[in-house]
C-alpha cells in the first residue's frame, strides 16, 4: 500500500514525539559552543556521536520538522515533494538525518532552499563524503557543522554529571589540573573513557555491541554509496584491514602483499582505504608535503581509539591512535614524523613522543605518557590530552 504525504507526514510526526519523548538528560558540552549561523545547515560527524540529539535539541522551542531518509517511508518519495507538503502545513523548517540515503538529496535541498527562502533546512550525515558529492550544489547555500567523537572531558560530563574547564595539554594551568585530579579518580575514569566512551550511545545499552553495530553499518550501509561497483571480496577485504590494524603493533599495512592475497588492484585498495577514512573507519596519517595522489600515509589507525578495546586489540597501538584522534578531533593537523628517532608525530610543529609509563624522551618536545597522572617537565599524561575541548 503506498500511503498519501498527509498519512506519511503524520507517521513521521509521530516518530519525532517519540524521539522527543526519550530526549538525554544530559547533553555533551561541546554542542553548547555550536551556532547554527545561516537557515541552512550541514551537519556531518561519525556514526553515534550525537547528531540526532543536536538536531532534537534545536527543533524543541521550533516548529520543525525532524525525519530520517533511511526510514522506507520516506524512501518511497521525493525529498522534494516531502518538504514542500511539511512546509505547506506551516512548518518553520525541515530536519532531514541520514540525508545521503535520499535519491539525488543535494538537487532537491537546493530546490527546496531556493522556493522556501524563509525556511530552515538542516541536513545531517555520517559522512564527510557528503559535503564532496554535494558541495557543487549547496557550498554557498549550506554553512557546515562538524561534530568529533567526544573527549575525556564530555565524557566525565555525562557519566558523573561534572563540569570541568579545557586544559591545554602543552602548557597545562596547575591550577586546572588540580581541579581535575581533586573531581574523581582520574586514571581509573581514564581508563573506563578507553574502552567505551568516543561516543555517547554508551549511555543507552551495551557499547561493545553497539560498536560492533556501528562498524557493520558503515561498511554495509554507508561505503556502497560512495564505492561503485563493490563487491563481496571488498567488504571481506575492509574487514581484514580493521581486523589487521586492531592487532598490528605496527599501525599500517603491506599494500603490496594485500593485493595479491585479495588479487584486486592498488587503485582499488588505495580507494576503499580513502573512503574507510572518509567514513570514520580508519584514519590515515601523511608526513608533511605528502603529495602523492595514491599514498597509504605514514600510519594507519583505527579512527576510534575505543575499537581497540571492543575488538581486543593491541594497548600500544590504541594508545597512538588516542592521541591522532585528540588532535585531530581539537581541529589540530596531525603529521607523522620523518624522523621517528625524533618522535612519532608533528603537531603545529611540535614534535611528541607516545608511550607507556616509562617512556624516555628521544628529541622529542613533549614525551605523552600513559598511566601517570600529573604533567611535570616535558612530560604529558596521556588522559591530559582529553580535555583540549
Amino acid at each position: 500500500m503506498v500511503l498519501n504525504l498527509d498519512s506519511t507526514i503524520e507517521i513521521l510526526g509521530v516518530i519525532q514525539e517519540r524521539k522527543l519523548q526519550k530526549f538525554p538528560e544530559r547533553l555533551r558540552p561541546f554542542f553548547e559552543g555550536i551556532e547554527f549561523k545561516n537557515r541552512a545547515v550541514l551537519i556531518f560527524g561519525p556514526r553515534g556521536v550525537g547528531k540526532t540529539t543536536l538536531i532534537l535539541s534545536r527543533i524543541k522551542s521550533k516548529k520543525i520538522f525532524y525525519l530520517s531518509a533511511d526510514n522506507p517511508l520516506v524512501s518511497a518519495v521525493s525529498l522534494w515533494d516531502l518538504g514542500n507538503a511539511i512546509f505547506m502545513k506551516g512548518y518553520e523548517g525541515i530536519a532531514i538525518d541520514e540525508v545521503h540515503y535520499a535519491k539525488d538529496w543535494s538537487v532537491h535541498l537546493k530546490a527546496l532552499y531556493d522556493a522556501f527562502p524563509d525556511k530552515i533546512i538542516w541536513a545531517s550525515d555520517s559522512s564527510s563524503l557528503i559535503l564532496r558529492h554535494g558541495i557543487a550544489d549547496l557550498s554557498r547555500r549550506f554553512s557546515r557543522v562538524e561534530i568529533p567523537l567526544m573527549s575525556f572531558r564530555e565524557y566525565l560530563a555525562l557519566k558523573e554529571g561534572i563540569i570541568l574547564p579545557t586544559i591545554d595539554p602543552l602548557s597545562p594551568d596547575t591550577d586546572l589540573v588540580k581541579k581535575v585530579m581533586d573531581s574523581t579518580n582520574i586514571l581509573s575514569a581514564f581508563q573506563n573513557f578507553m574502552e567505551e566512551g568516543f561516543r555517547p550511545v554508551f549511555l543507552e545499552w551495551d557499547y561493545r555491541e553497539q560498536i560492533v553495530n556501528i562498524i557493520e553499518k558503515i561498511l554495509h550501509g554507508d561505503i556502497p554509496f560512495f564505492v561503485p561497483q563493490i563487491t563481496d571480496i571488498h567488504f571481506r577485504l575492509m574487514n581484514a584491514i580493521i581486523g589487521y590494524l586492531t592487532m598490528s603493533k605496527i599501525p599500517t599495512i603491506n599494500v603490496e602483499g594485500m593485493c595479491n592475497e585479495w588479487g584486486i588492484g592498488k587503485v582499488k585498495l588505495y580507494q576503499l582505504l580513502h573512503v574507510m577514512d572518509a567514513t570514520g573507519l580508519i584514519r590515515i596519517i601523511y608526513r608533511e608535503n605528502d603529495t602523492k595522489t595514491f599514498s597509504k600515509g605514514a600510519k594507519i589507525f583505527l579512527a576510534d581509539p575505543s575499537f581497540y578495546s571492543v575488538l581486543g586489540g593491541n594497548t600500544g597501538t590504541r594508545r597512538e591512535a588516542f592521541v591522532v584522534a585528540a588532535f585531530s578531533n581539537a581541529g589540530k593537523k596531525v603529521f607523522a614524523c620523518k624522523n621517528e628517532e625524533a618522535g612519532d608525530f608533528l603537531v603545529d610543529g611540535v614534535v611528541l613522543e607516545v608511550g607507556g609509563k616509562n617512556k624516555t624522551k628521544k628529541r622529542a618536545d613533549y614525551v605523552i605518557r600513559d598511566n601517570i597522572d600529573l604533567p611535570h617537565g616535558n612530560v604529558i599524561p596521556l588522559w591530559l590530552l582529553g580535555f583540549m575541548y
